[in-house]
Parts: C-alpha cells; structure tokens; sequence
C-alpha cells in the first residue's frame, strides 16, 4: 500500500503545478467559501462540502451568503463545474486536497470544543487515499494537527509524508476588509514532516500572493493564537483606561490619539462596547486552556478576558447614569441599538457585544429596538427581534446607543434628532452636543 515518499510527492506536486489536482474545503462558512472562490480562481477544480443543506442548495444555485463572495463571483464557478457544494463526503475518495474550515467554538467551560473537527476527520480517514493532502485551517490549540487529526488518519496504516500529507495553516480572514482578503493576506503554513510543509507550501502558492512556512504544526497553531491574543490584551488594556478615564472625567479618545502621534514605541488599540466575532473573544482562551494543561497559568488572558467581558455592564451603567442625568429611569425607558453586528459594514453576529447590551437592558426593564442596515434580524433572549426604520427610531427613543458604526448610518441626522446618545465607538468624534456621552 505504502509508495516511495518521492512517488506520491512527485505525483502530486505535478497536479498542483499543472492546476488539475482536485480541491476539497469542508465547511462553508466566512474561511472556506473565500478559500474556494480562490482556487477556483487560480484555475482547480473545487468541490465544497457541507453539512447544512441550506447553503450547500444556495451554492448550488449560484447564490452567496458570505458578504465578501458576490453571487456575481460564485455564480459562473458553479455554471462552468469549477465550483461544486455537497453533503456528500465521500467525494474525498476522488480529491486530492482537502482543507478542513469547521468552527471550532469554546463550550460554557472555557476548553475547546473539538467535535466539529473530529467529524470531519473522521469523515476524511473514511475515504483517504495515497497522495491526499489534508491542511487544518480551523483556529485550535497546538498540538490539535499532531495530537488528535494525525492519529485518525493514519489508522488506515498510511504513513503521514510519505503515503498522505498533513498541514496547518491558521485562517486569517477579516471579514469587511476591502484592503486585505484571502489572496492578499500573507499564508502560514507549518506541516508535520518537511515533505508536508513542502506540499502545503507549494499548494497555497499557486492561488494566494504570498506563503510563510514554519517549520510545524504546532507553530503554524501558536502563530494565530499569538495574533489574537496580542489584540485581544491591547484592547484590554484600551478598555481598562477607558474605564479609568470615566471616573476621572478623561476624554480617553483624545487621550490615543495624542499618544498615536509618537513614531515609535506605541501602536494605538481602541475601547469599545465588548470583543465580537468568531476570533478574539475566543482564540485566546484556546491557549489558556492548553498552558494548564501544562501547569502554566495564562494572567494576561484571563485578566484581558475578564476586562474585555465587563464592557457591555459597563456600557448599561453609561445609559442608566445618561438617563439618570436626564431625570428618567432606565426601566421603561425605550434604548434604541444602532448596529448588532460585531463590527462595522458587516452582517456577522457571533459572539456581538450588541445582544449582551440588549439582553442586560432589558433585564433592567428598559425597552429595547436596534437598526443595523446588513442585518434584518436577529435573535437574542430566546425570541427574534426585527430591525428597525433608523429615522423614526432614533426619534422616537428615549436613548440611542452606538454599537457598531455603520458608515450607512446618518450621523448627522441621529444629532440633530436623538434626545440622548451613548458613543461607544467614538463615531461622532468632531460633534460637540450635550446630548451626546461617549465611552
């Protein structure tokens, strides 16, 4: 069954120079779908696999529900077989790349959740073969490619670098960016042999402008969470001085960029409502769970978690004082949210500050709507709630608070109309209104 390491490399590095080696991604969500629009680009075959049939129908027909892949982009892949979606996995058998993209969220206890990955190793040991490259781009802790997917697909007696190839390569998507996308955003990519991160290499090269090999997996895995982590502390730090600042009666926004203006030695985080999206308010964790599992206690995450998770009580308090100021209470009062996705010009949710600000207002018995221009609904405290008009609203409420700063929105309308305005984002910096309390 085992080939020579140069018979299976050479056969399957020919396919990827002369772009007719087979693309599998599974899971396709905000990573996978760009990465497959980019393949396909470059010319490969690209089969997607999913386990929800609503997407894998929409893809199916042309439609995108990733915001940075246009129907217009997808829709002639799908027309000319380039690009095809299924639930079917067992088209692994006749692949000869397959990238793993499936969530992999942090249960109530902190410790990853690793059962999507499992299942899709699970699905890929099912049908691999000689010459099958299998890259993990899913944001895990290190070891997870050497540890848990290595010993899966080598229970068919295959022998990773010689007879299968496996790599990690951290997902860097943003999504909203119009500047960097996935095939301008540099590529780390670290491989359990040097033949792996040779193949990985190689791979990534011939749809994406630039490729970065280390030497493993299990640095290819701490290079993401080092990138998060960096962000999610510094933005601890900026929420930290943005509550110092409240109490002394600081402008903490003028306070940054003062401190901005220094060429050296300082690089400006922002406060805000709370950490959203799939990656800071979780990849850190990641890595605090698995140095325990070495004795090692991460403080700086947990500390920054800490911080970064009291912004939206902080937030409430901000409202509940403003109204106070304006002799009204919080409970009855109607607080209009201007923005539930995580961040701006987007339509992503996850983890959104905004629905913990919501779910604690209405705790406190206030009244609560929200505008958000890329997000129709949106589902919080166990009932959906749908967007609503943005003039009539910031009209009607009693207080408006600035979650996510569209640039769709009218700020200079929500000035002159709003009673009261909470800025948690700094998007009304250069307006000067009493009616106006920032962070």
């Amino acid at each position: 069954m085992q080939a020579t390491l140069s018979t299976e490399l050479e056969i399957l590095t020919d396919k990827i120079r002369s772009r007719t080696a087979k693309v599998g991604v599974i899971g396709l969500g905000y990573v996978g779908l760009p990465l497959a629009m980019e393949f396909a680009t470059a010319g490969f075959p690209v089969t997607g696999i999913d386990v929800d049939p609503s997407k894998v129908e929409k893809l199916k027909a042309g439609r995108s529900y990733i915001q940075d892949v246009p129907s217009g982009t997808l829709h002639p892949f799908v027309n000319s077989g380039k690009f095809r979606a299924t639930m079917d996995f067992s088209v692994i058998a006749h692949l000869d790349t397959v990238n793993i993209a499936v969530p992999t969220p942090l249960r109530k206890t902190k410790d990853p959740d690793m059962s999507y990955i499992m299942a899709a190793a699970g699905e890929i040991a099912k049908y691999a073969h000689p010459g099958l490259l299998v890259i993990l781009e899913s944001t895990t802790y290190p070891g997870t490619t050497e540890e848990v997917l290595l010993p899966i697909l080598q229970k068919s007696g295959m022998k990773v670098g010689v007879d299968f190839f496996l790599c990690f390569s951290p997902e860097r998507v943003d999504p909203g960016n119009p500047q960097y996308q996935t095939r301008n955003i540099p590529k780390v990519v670290g491989g359990i042999t040097p033949a792996c991160t040779e193949i990985g290499t190689l791979f990534y090269a011939q749809a994406l402008e630039q490729v970065v090999s280390v030497s493993n997996t299990s640095v290819a895995e701490m290079v993401k969470l080092l990138e998060n982590t960096f962000r999610m502390i510094n933005i601890g730090l900026a929420n930290e001085m943005a509550m110092m600042c409240d109490r002394m009666g600081i402008n903490v926004w003028e306070v940054i960029d003062a401190a901005a203006t220094k060429p050296f030695g300082f690089m400006p985080f922002y406060p805000g409502p709370g950490l959203g999206g799939h990656c800071i308010p979780i990849d850190p964790f990641y890595l605090s769970w698995k140095t325990k599992q070495a004795g090692i206690e991460a403080r700086f995450i947990e500390l920054a978690g800490y911080i970064n998770g009291q912004m939206p009580l902080f937030v409430v308090d901000k409202v509940q004082t403003a109204l106070n100021k304006h002799v009204k209470p919080l409970m009855g009062s109607h607080v209009h949210i201007l923005g539930v996705s995580y961040k701006r010009d987007i339509d992503d949710v996850r983890e959104s500050p905004a629905l913990d600000i919501m779910h604690l207002l209405e705790k406190r018995g206030a009244k609560v709507t929200y505008s958000d221009p890329h997000v129709p609904s949106v589902k919080f405290d166990g009932h959906r709630c749908a967007a609503e008009d943005f003039a009539s609203s910031v009209e009607r409420a009693d207080c408006v608070v600035i979650v996510t700063d569209h640039k769709a929105f009218d700020y200079h309308l929500l000035v002159a109309r709003a009673k009261l305005i909470v800025d948690t984002r700094n998007a009304l910096k250069g307006f000067a209104s009493e009616k106006i309390v920032r962070l």
